[in-house]
Order: structure tokens, then C-alpha cells, then sequence
């Protein structure tokens, strides 16, 4: 397999650890978003392969190319089922897909950098895109701390699907200066996660395509 990635993007974060925890060898091929040119990501190499310009990207042992991280990883729980994302009991995979949703649908797409760009263009200054930033990440986290258990990681002693979400959320949000503090809960599933081997592989400061 080949994962089309770049470092620092909470969606492709999310596949590296889903493909972390299922123990899956892959191709890292990095998609640098800052490079000259708008972007390796805008130009045609890369947009034959996913036509959308995003990371990131995934080409399956059959060579069929998957776009969206939610796809990517509903795609890689059903092709290889061994270290199940989602628990067993039915109620349980609700809430674990709810906190990927509102991680997925909610959170992420407000701070992504075109959606930054785009108010930067309509004349907002940088603190208020940051205010924008801490309003909605903020919000979310709120309510994740409201919805995740009281021990273990997010639903259990083992990490699943809500915590592939939740961990990349958490960079960005230390990205963005956003407090954890009032979220005990969500602390400590990151501190869980920092130990976890997996989760270190795929952290954004080991990736090939990290700066040095």
C-alpha cells in the first residue's frame, strides 16, 4: 500500500494511526502543501490521482486509489479486521463513530487551512482567525470530554476508532494554542496515547517528510 501524505495534516495523522494499530506496512509518499507552485497537492501529477487536490490518499494492495480519511479508514476496518477499530457491543460503535463524526464534520473542516485562507481574504486579521480557530475547537473538545468515558482511552482499555480521531485533533489544537486543561478527560487519553506505540509511529515529528 501506498499512503499519499503530508506530515502535519490531521487527516492523513488519522490513517497513519489506524494503520498503526492494525499493524499494516505501507509506502509513505509525501505531498508537500507548502511547496512552491501553490503546492505539490495542485499540481497534475498529483491530481491524477486524486482529482479533489487533498491528502490524503490511499493505494490499496490492488492498486485502486481511495480518497477521504473517513473512507480510508472504514475501507482498512473492513479489509483487515484484526485489531478492530470499533468495539463489539452495538451502543458502543455509535458513540465511537459520533466522536469520529464530530471530529471529522464539525471540528476539523473549520480550521482547515483553506477554510483560514479564505477568511483571511475577506479582511479578518490573524487574531481573529485565531479566535475563530479557539471558538470551534474549543466548542467541540466540550463536548468529546462530555461523551468519552472515565478511564482507559476514550472507550476502553484498548484505542479504537474514536481515538484515531481525537489524537490528531489534539496536535492541531497545540498547534493553534488551544488549552487542554479543561479537559481532564481528553488529557488523559493523550497521555495514554504518548506511550502507545502506534501512536508514536505515526505522530507528524517522525514522518519522513518531517523538517528537520
Amino acid at each position: 500500500m501506498q499512503l499519499f501524505t503530508y506530515y502535519r495534516s490531521t487527516s492523513s495523522y488519522r490513517v497513519r494511526i489506524a494503520l498503526a494499530l492494525k499493524g499494516l506496512d505501507y509506502q509513505a509518499v509525501p505531498v508537500n502543501l507548502i511547496a512552491a507552485g501553490g503546492g505539490e497537492h495542485r499540481q497534475p501529477a498529483y491530481l491524477a490521482i486524486n482529482p479533489q487536490g487533498r491528502v490524503p490518499a490511499l493505494r490499496t494492495e490492488e492498486g485502486r486509489v481511495l480518497t477521504q480519511s473517513p473512507a480510508i479508514i472504514e475501507y482498512l476496518e473492513e479489509r483487515y479486521p484484526q485489531v478492530a477499530l470499533l468495539s463489539e457491543d452495538l451502543d458502543t460503535r455509535a458513540r465511537e463513530r459520533a466522536v469520529a463524526a464530530l471530529v471529522a464534520c464539525d471540528i476539523h473542516p473549520l480550521h482547515n487551512a483553506s477554510v483560514l485562507n479564505q477568511l483571511r481574504q475577506t479582511g479578518q486579521t490573524e487574531e481573529q482567525v485565531m479566535q475563530w480557530i479557539g471558538h470551534w475547537v474549543s466548542q467541540g473538545l466540550a463536548a468529546i470530554e462530555q461523551l468519552i468515558g472515565d478511564s482507559g482511552y476514550c472507550f476502553g482499555p484498548e484505542p479504537g476508532l474514536a481515538d484515531v480521531y481525537l489524537i490528531p485533533q489534539l496536535y492541531a489544537a497545540e498547534r493553534f494554542k488551544v488549552s487542554l486543561v479543561p479537559y481532564p478527560r481528553i488529557a488523559r487519553v493523550a497521555a495514554l496515547a504518548e506511550q502507545h506505540p502506534a501512536f508514536v509511529a505515526a505522530h507528524p515529528a517522525r514522518q519522513p517528510d518531517t523538517p528537520a
